[in-house]
């Protein structure tokens, strides 16, 4: 099976790539290697997968995997040229879409890219879909849908129509795009709430890196809301497999039953308090976080859980990594990457 990764040089697109290649499928991986985070840990991303750091930095230009099946281009998803040009040379079965820009805080001060990436960029995907006959697009949404919600746990049936930040809406606002383009189109779209991923090679600005990091630099930790807090903090390789599991099973039943719309949330199925996941943290490290304890952020929310009871039910899904042994695997990966 041929799958078009996008985001491939992201923290979740990396693995999805490198499972399914272990898996015998052919990769080729999309990614803009924008600036919003190191890029050097992204170029290192795509090393792990076997494509040179200079031959990655020319847009547009596939670089081939000496050691595997993967290949990779460098190029904008909003680039109405250059993408057809790719669907139509490649021809994908499946498309996993988790190229976006990422980050709450970070749309609150940058808006335009949001709608750059995140609206004009998944039309495109869409249009690509619908011109190229693809089997199935799987595309990341966020558990940042919810907003203000109060019920918990968060269930696909809960009205998710306040959002809190701009890139809540553009992930909701995909949801809506992809349910018209399988209703006109006939093309099968599956949504994927992720919520609060972790695990090595994360994002620098995720909460785990962001403590893990400044613990070692013996500097202060901030921690919102005093504390209050509590997320579904999911383990990487449960996400992954989850994500992998859908791209691989067939569509044929959703095509009879004409349930070609589906979203799914896929998290751990519980929520763990803020403070005590600084705690796991520190107990890696043995060292004590020193921490400012601040207000609520803008465009944040108290407490995030998964009702992923859909997700089990159609594809076996089984989230089991525990916080004690996914906070060690980071910890230990990032001492690794750092020295």
């Amino acid at each position: 099976m041929k799958v078009l990764v996008t985001g491939a040089a992201g923290f979740i697109g990396y693995y999805v790539s490198k499972i399914l290649l272990s898996k015998g499928h052919q990769v080729v991986g999309l990614d803009n290697v924008n600036d919003y985070y190191d890029v050097n840990l992204k170029f290192d991303r795509l090393k792990e997968l076997g494509i040179d750091k200079d031959e990655a930095k020319v847009f547009n230009t596939l670089c081939k995997s000496s050691t595997n099946d993967f290949t990779f281009i460098r190029m904008n998803l909003e680039d109405r040229i250059e993408l057809p040009k790719l669907f139509t040379a490649e021809k994908f079965d499946i498309v996993c879409n988790l190229a976006a820009q990422a980050g709450v805080r970070y749309s609150l001060e940058n808006p335009e890219t949001y709608v750059d990436s995140n609206l004009v960029g998944f039309l495109n995907i869409l249009e690509c879909c619908r011109n190229n006959a693809i089997k199935h697009l799987v595309y990341a949404s966020s558990s940042s849908v919810y907003g203000m919600n109060k019920k918990i746990p968060f269930s696909t049936e809960d009205n998710v129509d306040h959002p809190i930040s701009l890139y809540a809406a553009t992930k909701k606002s995909n949801e809506l795009m992809a349910h018209t383009y399988s209703h006109l189109f006939n093309i099968t779209t599956t949504g994927l709430r992720f919520f609060t991923v972790y695990g090595p090679w994360g994002r620098p600005d995720m909460a785990m890196f962001l403590f893990t990091d400044a613990i070692v630099k013996d500097k202060p930790i901030k921690v919102f809301n005093h504390g209050n807090m509590e997320r579904d903090f999911t383990f990487i390789d449960d996400i992954v497999e989850g994500v992998v599991r859908i791209i691989e099973k067939p569509t044929t039943d959703r095509i009879t039953s004409k349930e070609l719309y589906k979203v799914y949330n896929i998290g751990n199925n519980d929520s763990v308090k803020l403070l005590d996941f600084i705690k796991e943290i520190e107990i890696n490290l043995d060292k004590v976080a020193a921490k400012n304890m601040m207000e609520m952020q803008p465009g944040d929310v108290e407490r995030t859980w998964a009702d992923v009871d859909a997700l089990i039910k159609d594809y076996d899904y089984k989230p089991n990594t525990s916080i004690k042994h996914g906070v060690k695997a980071f910890i230990d990966w990032f001492k690794n990457y750092y020295n």
